[in-house]
């Protein structure tokens, strides 16, 4: 895990504990990625509750309740779906905000519109969601540690 992680892992511990909130994740590309950086740091338990890795479309519907059909209208990697995680995780967990991941690191699974790289985040608390796609360069394993920090940072500029 590279430092940059640590870094930024640490500081969301920092600022869930002053704001006095408990995380929740929703990851999917990332498959455990942010849970694992946030629990690398030792005191963890007093702010990170749960960490949802729904791979398959199914188990998206299943455990974050998105409706299987907003996933057939706008894909599993799309905005519409990581909000919809996003506030899945918090109705399912016992967070006060959450994060979540879709996208597709590759090599394979490009579809038109939505190249290799393409990763779609959610960030939720309370009755706001906020989401945001980004297109990261690199193989597999950079697309996910760039969405690994991306998340973090996003999630310190959501909760400030």
């Amino acid at each position: 895990m590279s430092n940059e992680m640590i870094e930024l892992a640490t500081k969301v511990g920092a600022a869930l504990q002053a704001k006095r909130l408990v995380l929740a994740t929703a990851e999917s590309c990332t498959g455990g990625g942010v849970s694992q950086a946030v629990t690398e740091i030792a005191g963890s338990t007093a702010w990170f509750d749960c960490g949802f890795v729904t791979y398959s479309n199914n188990s998206k519907t299943e455990l974050l309740d998105v409706p299987a059909a907003l996933i057939a209208q706008f894909g599993s990697v799309s905005e519409e779906v990581a909000g919809a995680m996003a506030e899945g995780a918090l109705s399912n967990s016992n967070a006060d905000v959450s994060l979540s991941t879709t996208g597709i690191a590759g090599p394979t699974g490009a579809v038109p519109g939505k190249p290799v790289g393409t990763v779609c985040f959610g960030w939720a608390r309370g009755d706001t969601t906020f989401t945001e796609r980004l297109v990261f360069q690199g193989d597999r394993q950079a697309v996910r540690e760039q969405t690994v920090i991306h998340a973090l940072r996003g999630l310190l500029r959501f909760i400030e």
